[in-house]
């Protein structure tokens, strides 16, 4: 019996301290002079300036001009994403074919199969798109549309054909059904994949990475690889972890607005 109970609180006890002392670690260490994160410790700052070191990190690291590099790349991202997914769901969900078949198992094969990065730089060098933001978008696009079209066909498929019969006795036109129908109806599943992608998009350095590859498009990862980099000569890791921080501060502020949305949506779209 004891044991019964003492596994869930045996599980949680494990992710509390994977979860927690991450944290507690990057908080304390972005608080601290640099004498004392010289060695990032889970102690707390005998002197404390978190004020200083955030200031530091922001000017440093170009975080301005860094955030408005990022939200021109994620935000178009996720809107292309969310569009498409939609639309090609939709139809994925309500034609029987094996053409549409084929099509919707060769869309959502990017859930199983990884980007090869150097076949997209080289295709998007091949285009003109390398080093730019619209090949960033179109990367991010390609690598995240699989699991909105995988969500939302499942989605669909659980909402009663009825009521796009009736909008058609009514006269109304496919595009009409679908933004007035289809679209608010799926607003569990479209908040879900939203955050989905906005984390997934916001914290990627990879593939910006070898894109974007920095200078003047350089996204908020790539400023934190940069001043991560220059740290390691200087010892600077207070400001890193100030950086790191501030970054996650836009994401976490997402996630706890739609947290909600995050489980119903996923089980709507993967159960139903």
């Amino acid at each position: 019996m004891a044991w019964r109970y003492g596994r869930p609180a045996l599980v949680l006890l494990i992710a509390g301290l994977a979860v927690g002392v991450p944290l507690w670690l990057v908080l304390v260490t972005s608080a601290k002079p640099q004498a004392e994160a010289i060695k990032p410790n889970l102690d707390l700052p005998e002197q404390w300036q978190p004020g200083a070191n955030y200031d530091d990190a922001v000017a440093q690291g170009e975080m301005l001009r860094g955030l408005l590099n990022s939200l021109l790349v994620v935000v178009p991202s996720v809107l292309l994403v969310l569009i498409l997914g939609a639309g090609a769901a939709w139809v994925f969900a309500r034609r029987k074919s094996r053409l549409v078949s084929t099509a919707y198992a060769l869309c959502i094969s990017g859930l199983l199969l990884p980007p090869a990065v150097i076949t997209i730089v080289m295709e998007l060098r091949q285009l003109g798109l390398a080093g730019t933001r619209p090949g960033m978008i179109a990367v991010y696009t390609g690598m995240y549309l699989s699991t909105s079209i995988f969500f939302m066909t499942g989605f669909i498929r659980a909402i009663p054909m009825e009521l796009e019969e009736a909008a058609r006795i009514d006269g109304a036109k496919p595009f009409r059904i679908f933004v007035r129908i289809v679209l608010p109806l799926l607003r569990p599943v479209i908040a879900t994949a939203t955050i989905m992608v906005m984390l997934y998009a916001w914290s990627d350095i990879f593939y910006a990475f070898f894109v974007l590859g920095g200078g003047d498009r350089a996204t908020l990862p790539l400023n934190l690889y940069k001043v991560a980099s220059a740290q390691l000569y200087l010892n600077n890791w207070h400001l890193v972890f100030a950086y790191v921080v501030v970054m996650s501060l836009p994401m976490v502020a997402v996630f706890l607005v739609g947290q909600r949305k995050i489980v119903s949506g996923i089980t709507s779209g993967a159960v139903k």
